[in-house]
């Protein structure tokens, strides 16, 4: 678990204005603090299925996050991933959902995928 210290020290480093909690760049520091301390409990800890699950709802809700935070504000987005040493997400534009790597990888879009299935059921 996260210290009082460290928390706040996070909270200062990134808040955007005095009192500031609730930003997406302080939630998504503090969740990148937690996860590094899970990470390291899980290492000694193999078999801890309960914190891994953690771990892993934690991951998700950071990538929520640092979606939003792309799709509001990419400066924003590219400075707290460089802050934070996250990888960055691979983003079509503003406003769309996330790609898997296997369809980065085709380069092909759900949807060409959808309208091709269409087209042979019409011939």
């Amino acid at each position: 678990m996260l210290s009082k210290r460290k928390k706040d020290n996070l909270i200062k480093k990134y808040a955007q204005k005095k009192g500031d909690t609730g930003s997406p760049e302080v939630q998504a520091a503090i969740l990148t603090a937690e996860i590094d301390e899970l990470a390291k409990h899980l290492k000694n800890h193999r078999k801890d299925f309960s914190s891994r699950n953690g771990l892993l709802a934690k991951v998700v809700k950071r990538r929520k996050l640092l979606a939003y935070l792309a799709n509001e504000d990419m400066e924003r987005y590219n400075k707290i991933t460089d802050d934070l040493k996250i990888k960055k997400m691979a983003f079509d534009g503003p406003k769309t959902s996330l790609k898997s790597d296997s369809q980065l990888d085709s380069g092909v879009d759900e949807d060409d995928m959808d309208d091709e299935d269409s087209m042979e059921e019409d011939k």
